[in-house]
């Protein structure tokens, strides 16, 4: 029965011991516990602070990225549509210069054909006077050898003349 009651005593060394250990404990690790813990709640503060400056760190990067992104892409945009404007207008130039050049080469071609035509009749008409008249010079040393054929020439040119 002893184990289940203890004595006075006992419990009177027991406190006295437990007095004195609390007192060591007090005295010489309850400072460096408080002192670990303190540094410890210190550097998981400043783990958080530098935590929440590369936060706000990122954030302001992704703004800034995002920002550079819509500005490329408005440049591209910008790029884009001076290049489809260049490029239309380099057609339409084209364009303007063949019909130009094309309307030119149609007045040469119709000035040299009329030219052309200009001269062919001069020369068809020189080789129509030609040939008239060397039928004439046939027909006139033919028909005028007699006084007879001359009277029919002179009866047929007059006739010639009343039905024009």
């Amino acid at each position: 029965m002893d184990l289940i009651t203890p004595g006075t005593g006992l419990i009177f060394w027991q406190l006295i011991g437990f007095l004195g250990l609390l007192f060591i404990l007090i005295k010489f690790a309850w400072k460096p516990m408080l002192a670990a813990l303190e540094e410890r709640e210190g550097s998981i503060e400043s783990a958080l602070k530098s935590a929440e400056i590369a936060r706000n760190e990122m954030a302001n990067l992704k703004a800034e990225n995002e920002k550079l992104l819509a500005e490329a892409r408005k440049e591209r945009d910008m790029i884009l549509a001076k290049a489809h404007e260049t490029s239309t207008k380099m057609i339409e130039d084209a364009k303007a210069d063949s019909i130009k050049a094309g309307n030119e080469m149609i007045e040469k071609a119709k000035a040299v054909i009329e030219t052309e035509k200009k001269a062919a009749l001069a020369e068809v008409k020189t080789q129509v006077a030609t040939l008239t008249l060397e039928v004439t010079e046939k027909l006139l040393r033919k028909n005028l050898s007699e006084d007879k054929a001359q009277k029919e020439l002179v009866d047929e040119f007059v006739k010639d003349l009343k039905l024009n």
